[in-house]
């Protein structure tokens, strides 16, 4: 598996941005599907983005606009960039891999995958 390692959150008032990282370790597969998911307090874990290998992105419809997901493949990060922060955005902010993947359809949902890789979380609070 990849060991996968977050950074970049914190506390933030609403309107502010936040970009999350994440890093991957160790046995990273030449094409991958990565995931950015969140939980909040008492809800179930959400995924928000995707993106894979060859930089075909996916997100959930009520972060569009406002979450942007990139990566740095020399460095092996990945990135969360969040605008316009909202108090309903606090959560733990979680990454994810899976592989050998693409993302091969315009239908793909993060939300659905089965991610085999994930991080510790990183939190964000908006207030």
């Amino acid at each position: 598996h990849v060991q996968l390692v977050e950074s970049g959150g914190g506390s933030v008032q609403a309107g502010g941005a936040l970009r999350l990282s994440c890093e991957a370790s160790g046995s990273t597969y030449s094409y991958y599907i990565m995931g950015w998911f969140r939980q909040a307090p008492g809800k179930e874990r959400e995924g928000v983005a995707a993106i894979d290998s060859d930089g075909s992105t996916s997100y959930a419809d009520s972060v569009k606009g406002r979450f942007a997901i990139s990566q740095d493949n020399a460095k092996k990060t990945l990135y969360l960039q969040i605008d316009n922060l909202k108090p309903e955005d606090t959560a733990v902010y979680y990454c994810a891999a899976d592989g050998p993947l693409l993302i091969d359809s315009d239908d793909y949902d993060c939300r659905s995958h089965d991610f085999d890789s994930w991080g510790q979380g990183t939190q964000v609070t908006v207030s």
